[in-house]
């Protein structure tokens, strides 16, 4: 099954970096509930191994684009998120003292903390684009205005996916020009 997360969240990378160009040095969240994966109630089965599973391939997405991954946790730690300590101190992100674990902040959340070298959690970003698997609601955490990706992959595992990016706001009137 692991092998079959993989190829899904690939996939889906493969065909959002198709469609949008992800600024270097940004933020990318990533909302996951491990349950809905495994076709469970979202906050009922925290499922270690599909953490990891889903990592890797994030991680290697992130290091192609310069992305900063930014894993929100769940609703028990107020969907906070575990970033890198640089990311922290580039965007200017105030530490906050919690640890995810699998039963406060969820198995993806608490897999990326220990893997991170230097992980810290913050309460809230404003991230460029993200990924949402297994409707955690990452809204929250994107920039005004999100715009949603569609892609082949609707689902990985049993967990429905979102992706979006963003845009800036367009602003003025009738006589307002937003493109050169």
């Amino acid at each position: 099954m692991n092998n079959l997360l993989e190829k899904q969240l690939q996939q889906l990378l493969t065909e959002l970096e198709e469609q949008t160009t992800l600024q270097p040095h940004s933020l990318f969240v990533v909302g996951c509930s491990t349950s809905e994966v495994i076709g469970q109630k979202i906050g009922t089965a925290g499922a270690d191994e599909v953490a990891q599973a889903l990592y890797a391939p994030l991680q290697q997405f992130a290091n192609k684009h310069q992305l900063y991954l930014a894993f929100q946790g769940c609703e028990h730690i107020n969907r906070a998120l575990t970033v890198e300590r640089a990311a922290s101190e580039r965007f200017g992100l105030p530490e906050v003292s919690v640890i995810p674990v699998k039963r406060a902040g969820g198995s993806m959340s608490a897999y990326a903390y220990t893997q991170m070298a230097d992980p810290v959690v913050v309460e809230h970003i404003t991230a460029k684009a993200g990924i949402d698997i297994g409707q955690t609601f990452i809204g929250m955490h994107l920039a005004h205005v999100a715009v949603p990706i569609r892609t082949s992959v609707k689902q990985i595992g049993e967990a429905i996916v979102t992706v979006a990016t963003t845009r800036p706001k367009l602003i003025g009137g009738e006589r307002a020009v937003y493109s050169i």
